[in-house]
């Protein structure tokens, strides 16, 4: 079964058989946290399955979140409430930055070997695919960021069950983590590779 028929096929059983949270309306709404929760059964299920999982992801940073009674966090008030948006979207943005180089790594070719030139074109064509996926791994990293920075002035609140996100807060701020500093250094490494490969011509190999 193809990948989008198998997306097909499970976002259709969602609609059909995901409960609706009180409130919503007959047309079973589905929320941020129904969505984390469907990424997050597949990735256990079938990690090596990027795109599905990426597909998710998206799909949650689309979508409303449920009532705060809904929530993944036990929330007491406003001020909670905020600080579990702004670290849940820090959240989904970083595992989506992860996903994205993990997706780029299996395009990525690190050596233009001589052996290699009979497939030249083919390895360009990968090395495209990979520069495209380490942007947008790029993009959502700096998301990740934006969402941490806007959380920062939040001070002394600490939420049951999202604890790893509020370490992932604390180390974007802190400077420990930063993808930035990786993908770029994997950009630089596609730029080189690519180089190396473009100069190849009917005498190399």
């Amino acid at each position: 079964m193809s990948s989008r028929l198998f997306l097909l096929w499970t976002l259709t059983g969602v609609f059909l058989l995901a409960p609706a949270l009180p409130g919503s309306s007959s047309s079973r709404l589905i929320y941020r946290e129904q969505l984390y929760r469907l990424y997050h059964q597949h990735f256990y299920t079938h990690p090596q399955r990027i795109a599905e999982n990426i597909y998710w992801l998206e799909q949650a940073l689309r979508s409303d979140f449920a009532n705060p009674l809904y929530a993944l966090a036990r929330i007491a008030n406003e001020r909670e409430w905020e600080w579990y948006r702004y670290l849940f979207s820090m959240h989904i943005n970083l595992k989506l930055t992860e996903l994205y180089l993990q997706w780029g790594a299996q395009y990525m070719k690190f050596e233009a070997f001589f052996y290699n030139a009979p497939w030249q074109q083919q390895n360009l064509e990968s090395l495209d695919r990979a520069e495209e996926l380490f942007t947008y791994a790029l993009v959502y990293w700096d998301e990740a960021r934006r969402w941490s920075q806007e959380a920062a002035p939040i001070r002394f609140i600490s939420l049951d069950r999202i604890q790893h996100w509020e370490d992932q807060h604390h180390r974007i701020r802190s400077g420990s983590l930063n993808y930035r500093r990786i993908i770029e250094n994997h950009l630089d490494r596609v730029a080189e590779v690519r180089s190396a490969f473009e100069a190849m011509d009917a005498s190399t190999y």
